[in-house]
């Protein structure tokens, strides 16, 4: 137990680790951000060993400015990436089934598993036809049915 307490850096990096290859799995950049915090709490545990409420105050402020400074940044260059197209604008063109009658003004529409609101480009779309995403607005999925060309 001695040696946990004068060696609590390992325990911090081992968590900035983890946190690093859980991030590969979202791509979100916030366990990135977590994970920096964790890593300055192994270097602040590394310059004052058995100092616990330092070593979480270094990791607190690091990953909140890093959640508040970095992360922002990140996110706008990589969405003005030229090809980058978030996941409601790979909806587009996705096939689904009207769930329910759909109109200009309501419906609802299964689209890769997810039920959405829907409404139609135009007329009336009947429950269990084939549609097609035409556009996302919000969170309703304007579509029309696939058997026929857009209007």
């Amino acid at each position: 137990m001695e040696w946990l307490a004068e060696h609590l850096w390992v325990l911090w990096v081992s968590l900035a680790a983890l946190l690093g290859v859980a991030e590969l799995m979202t791509l979100d950049f916030t366990l990135l951000m977590l994970a920096s915090g964790a890593l300055a709490g192994g270097l602040v545990a590394l310059a004052f060993p058995g100092v616990l409420w330092v070593q979480i105050a270094g990791a607190v402020v690091v990953a909140v400015a890093m959640l508040a400074l970095a992360r922002p940044t990140l996110l706008r260059k990589v969405r003005a990436l030229p090809g980058y197209r978030s996941s409601v604008d790979k909806m587009v063109g996705s096939p689904g089934i009207a769930l329910t009658e759909i109109t200009s003004g309501t419906g609802e529409v299964k689209v890769a598993g997810e039920v959405w609101t829907a409404h139609s480009v135009e007329g009336t779309i009947p429950a269990g036809t084939e549609v097609e995403v035409y556009r996302i607005d919000g969170a309703i999925a304007i579509v029309y049915p696939r058997n026929l060309a857009l209007p």
